[in-house]
Parts: structure tokens; sequence; C-alpha cells
């Protein structure tokens, strides 16, 4: 299992506006480096949608979240007391995300 599999050890990533903008800069940049990429439009253009990608990632991820735990709430009323809410969470979101087609 890996740290990102265990929800008590990772509660979400929460990164601020700036820390996003500086992560979308640093992806295009070393992909500019590589080679991988060559700009059609503006570097601010590209640079602005990319953070705007990265939002609405964090966006999906989060109500993605309050899904899964909703599911949870509803299991554990059903099943008192032989519910393990840190067993459950991984498998039910990534059960969630593959049928609304959300990559984690």
């Amino acid at each position: 299992m890996t740290i990102g599999q265990d929800p008590r050890l990772v509660k979400g990533m929460r990164l601020t506006d700036k820390q996003i903008n500086r992560l979308a800069s640093i992806i295009l940049k070393k992909l500019v480096e590589q080679k991988q990429m060559t700009y059609k439009e503006s570097e601010a253009k590209v640079l602005h949608r990319a953070i705007e990608i990265i939002k609405s990632n964090f966006e999906q991820e989060k109500q993605l979240d309050r899904e899964v735990n909703k599911m949870m709430d509803d299991l554990e009323r059903e099943n008192p007391g032989s519910f393990q809410r840190y067993k459950m969470f991984p498998l039910l979101k990534k059960r969630l995300a593959k049928k609304k087609g959300v990559i984690l």
C-alpha cells in the first residue's frame, strides 16, 4: 500500500493558488525543455489554462471525496459496529472514480 492509498496518512492535498501557479509553471517549463510540447498560443494563455485544469481536477476529487463519505455514512448506519471506514474509503473512492471517469 502506498501513502496515497492510506486515508489515515493523507487527508487530501490542499494547495494555495500560488502553489498551483508554481506547479503549472514548472510542469510547462519541463515539458518545453524536454521538447515534449511547443506553444501554439501565448505562454500566458497556456499557463492560465493549465491552472484551470489543475484546479478543476482538485475540485473533482473533493466532490468525489464528499460522495464517498456520504456513501460510507449510509453503509455505517446499515452495518453498525462492523464497518471499517479506513479500509472502505479507498475501495469506494476507486470504484466511484472509475464509474465517473475521474482519474486519480
